[in-house]
């Protein structure tokens, strides 16, 4: 009887002791639960939006003869990516068209419109600009003496690629290429391929990127 009673308290102390590991194991188990992963989109909730603008060189081709177009362009910039702004160039340099009995017609060109664009990887030191320019522009021929005897309108599409540099915090210098699609010319010598073309350019921006 005695034995039996041992074995009885045995019994019950090891299963007090289970039952005692069973609940602590409970108490300090900790289930990872995953984190849910945020959906990826282009505008994040935390916005940030810089401010810039500056001057714009182009050395190009108009009628076939070297021309420089010295404008410029600012905008927003949005999350360091994307650009919203505008520009506008006009042509600096004497270009002839056509020779009149009073002397030579010379060619005035200038254009601006609405630029959109991409910046990939502001944040390094040499970074890729993708940008384009649509509007509009006009162009006149006019001689020395008296006032524009030849004016048109045209549409205008320039896209481009620029390697920019960040100088310092304020200030990115770059250098790039651009193509100007023309379409409206319809004027004395000149048609839209005698002033679309090919432009080498070298921009200065200075702002808040």
């Amino acid at each position: 009887m005695l034995r039996q009673k041992k074995y009885g308290i045995l019994i019950t102390v090891m299963m007090f002791i289970s039952l005692t590991s069973i609940g602590s194991a409970n108490i300090f188990h900790i289930e990872r639960v995953p984190r849910e992963q945020p959906d990826e989109t282009l505008i994040t909730e935390r916005t940030t939006i810089g401010l810039f603008g500056g001057p714009v060189v182009k050395f190009s081709q108009v009628n076939d003869e070297f021309a420089v177009l010295v404008g410029g362009y600012g905008g927003f910039v949005i999350n360091r990516r994307f650009v919203i702004g505008g520009g506008g160039y006009g042509l600096t340099n004497e270009i002839a068209i056509g020779i009149y009995p009073y002397g030579p017609l010379y060619l005035k060109c200038g254009y601006g419109g609405v630029m959109l664009g991409y910046v990939l990887g502001s944040r390094r030191i040499a970074h890729l600009f993708f940008h384009t320019l649509i509007g509009g522009g006009a162009v006149s021929l006019e001689p020395d003496y008296l006032y524009d005897w030849y004016d048109d309108a045209f549409f205008v599409f320039e896209p481009g690629l620029d390697l920019e540099f960040n100088i310092t915090r304020h200030f990115r210098m770059g250098i790039g290429g651009t193509y100007r699609f023309v379409d409206g010319i319809d004027t004395y010598g000149l048609n839209d391929d005698d002033i679309s073309g090919a432009s080498v350019s070298l921009t200065f921006k200075f702002g808040s990127f």
